[in-house]
């Protein structure tokens, strides 16, 4: 079953070499061969099957009309424009060009007849368009529906509707599903679809194309998350196949160790979660789990079972985060629960001196240092591992593809013909909404910590205008009178790092004033590593009360004492940092207190997250909303990356066509297995190791 034409070369077919201006237009929007023509689907469509006489215009609505130019003029007031009036039997409409070249004063030349299309407005005078669409009265009126497709710089809807139509005709549109699946789901037959969708005929619901409700928008959204789970499932179904060592542990002495040690009782989720992690680490194929929970929820704590299971197999572990700050956590943490315990912690960041360094990189060569805490200095070429047979990445969405895959190179060995890889565990605070791990993460396993430990206090948050920031001010001297700590989280400068920091030592400066009598310190990421492991230590230890800070302080920092914060320009923030933010606050019994203090007007973006973290503190709640408002690329970091995850198919509103894409995934690779291959060449075209990554 073949997906892709073969015949002589033109555009919407194959491609070779450099290529004409317009070929090279085409790849650049990834059009290559026949079936990359066929999947470029509308964004949206004009209706130019008939022509609406002007007293029928209405504002907010496209239209097209025909009419005789009246009249035709330069206007220079209140700026330069070309404005012309045409008039039919029914009525007269303003036409407006604010940018216009001289064949445009031609076209609209009074006494010409001419057609019309635009969105009509409510203009002063009456009804008018703003740069129109014009051509020729009297032409034929097409038969379909006409689609605007995506584009770029350079490229014309008409060429690039001439070199669809070619596709349409060359192209091999035979169905990648078996019947018994179409008719299962209802969906209709893939070139009927496709041809609907390049061109509707004028008795189809516009709305139902808009808005994809058309049966034919459910069978390429069906497509295109089908083609996403095979993939995803072939992904998985590779790991398995690879090798790693079954780490079982010494019948769990050290986890039973800890477990006996520790001053607090896990919660029921932490005890689920470390026997899914540990069934896992049992296993001849290396572990790739993503461990979720909520901010503080208590993940350090599994992670110290997981690397306690894998050290009593005799088998180093080494754990990374993208900050020192949240690095120094965790290795605390580790050091304090672990150590007791017989285990060696090792750390090591690029701002170790040259001594303590070498020390490091000696004792995790020599098998010395069974536990590596770090940065991505742990991925230096001179880190080289005597045993690594567990990675564990913290806020894994921070680090690149080539920086996680980096890591776990360290660990692999050989044996036999076979390389042994080491297991991963991914931990992240930020919760992954449920049709995002059934789409994009479909092929890791996911363990969820769905409930925080007790004894931890809910965080009231509160909505303040800067107008009242002396307000703010008493009641930050009310809670240090009270003996509690308190955070001031700076903005964020999108336009300036430097910038950034400027406006920490300013507000710094401002608050130490402010303040008299008040120990304010300053954190932020330039500062030198000592420098900045001080001031949060002096911050532990309740030498300092108040905190100005950076974002640097988003993860890791856990101090029970502080029990207030304030966000300056909080609509500045996106939703899963400040939720990140607020999750410093309320470590400890007391009631403690977030306060969000915005600069008005807000944007209708920045009300609705400002709302969301008024309304909820649930990070699954949070992570939905957030996703609702930024769409998967920018909720999982990778919109830079120019890479569309999904481009018809909605993670919001189609979680049952993810669904019925995810039985009929299986089904297709068990039963199916050549159409599972051609779907994949339809649909993936090398994007399979992008979704994997």
């Amino acid at each position: 079953m073949a997906v892709s034409g073969t015949k002589a070369r033109a555009p919407g077919q194959a491609a070779t070499g450099p290529g004409s201006l317009l070929e090279r237009k085409l790849l650049h929007l990834g059009l290559r061969d026949p079936v990359d023509f066929v999947v470029h689907l509308p964004l949206r469509y004009e209706d130019e099957t008939h022509i609406t006489p002007i007293m029928s215009v209405y504002p907010g609505a496209p239209a097209q009309v025909e009419a005789e130019v009246i009249r035709s003029e330069v206007q220079f007031r209140p700026r330069r424009q070309l404005v012309a009036v045409v008039e039919d039997d029914t009525g007269s409409l303003l036409l407006r060009w604010l940018n216009f070249y001289p064949n445009q004063q031609k076209q609209v030349a009074v006494g010409k007849r001419v057609r019309v299309r635009g969105e009509v407005r409510a203009g002063f005078g009456g009804h008018e368009m703003v740069h129109p669409k014009i051509t020729v009265a009297g032409t034929a009126l097409p038969q379909a529906l006409t689609p605007v497709y995506p584009t770029t710089d350079g490229l014309s809807q008409a060429s690039l509707r001439k070199a669809i139509d070619q596709a349409l005709v060359r192209a091999d549109l035979s169905d990648t599903l078996p019947p018994e699946i179409r008719d299962r789901y209802k969906l209709m037959p893939f070139d009927q679809a496709i041809r609907v969708l390049h061109h509707p005929s004028p008795d189809i619901s516009y709305s139902d194309l808009i808005e994809r409700g058309h049966p034919a928008w459910t069978r390429i959204k069906f497509d295109e998350l089908l083609a996403q789970q095979i993939s995803l499932a072939a992904a998985r179904a590779a790991r398995r196949r690879q090798r790693a060592r079954a780490l079982e542990g010494d019948h769990g002495r050290l986890p039973d160790a800890l477990r006996a040690s520790l001053p607090f009782t896990l919660t029921a989720a932490q005890e689920r979660v470390i026997a899914e992690i540990s069934s896992d680490l049992s296993c001849s194929f290396p572990m790739h789990r993503l461990l979720q929970g909520d901010v503080g929820s208590g993940k350090t704590i599994v992670a110290a079972f997981a690397a306690a299971q894998a050290i009593s197999s005799q088998s180093q572990v080494a754990i990374m985060a993208p900050t020192e700050i949240l690095a120094e956590q965790h290795f605390q943490k580790l050091v304090a629960w672990l150590e007791p315990l017989g285990i060696t912690v090792a750390w090591l960041t690029g701002s170790l001196s040259s001594k303590a360094r070498k020390a490091a990189i000696e004792a995790i060569e020599s098998g010395q240092a069974q536990l590596v805490v770090g940065t991505q200095a742990l991925i230096q070429d001179k880190v080289n591992f005597s045993n690594l047979g567990l990675v564990i990445l913290d806020e894994q969405h921070r680090f690149g593809v080539g920086q996680r895959l980096d890591l776990s190179r360290k660990g692999e060995e050989s044996e036999g013909s076979l390389a042994m890889i080491p297991h991963q565990l991914s931990m992240s605070a930020t919760p992954i909404p449920r049709t995002l791990a059934m789409t994009f993460f479909a092929d890791l396993d996911v363990s969820v910590i769905d409930e925080l430990p007790p004894g931890r206090s809910p965080v009231l948050t509160k909505l303040v205008s800067d107008a009242r920031r002396d307000e703010v001010l008493s009641h930050v001297v009310a809670e240090v009178r009270r003996g509690s700590q308190a955070y001031w989280v700076c903005p964020l400068v999108e336009e300036s790092e430097a910038l950034q920091l400027q406006t920490a030592v300013d507000t710094h400066a401002r608050l130490a004033l402010a303040l008299s009598g008040m120990r304010v310190g300053l954190v932020h990421g330039r500062l030198p590593a000592a420098e900045k492991q001080q001031v949060m230590q002096d911050f532990r230890a309740g030498a300092i009360d108040l905190l100005v800070a950076t974002t640097v302080i988003e993860v890791g920092v856990d101090v029970p004492n502080a029990s207030l914060m304030i966000i300056e320009h909080a609509e500045r923030f996106g939703l899963a940092q400040l939720h990140q933010l607020r999750g410093r606050v309320g470590r400890g019994s007391q009631q403690s207190v977030c306060v969000l203090m915005y600069q008005s007007p807000l944007s209708a973006v920045a009300r609705q997250r400002l709302r969301a973290m008024y309304e909820t503190a649930d990070g699954f709640e949070i992570a939905r909303r957030d996703l609702e408002q930024r769409g998967p690329g920018e909720f999982l970091g990778v919109r830079q990356s120019g890479q569309e995850l999904l481009r018809f198919a909605s993670i919001d509103t189609d979680a049952m066509i993810a669904e019925q894409a995810q039985e009929a995934a299986r089904e297709l690779r068990d039963r199916f297995p050549g159409h599972a291959r051609c779907h994949l060449e339809r649909w993936m075209r090398g994007k399979q190791d992008f979704l994997r990554s």
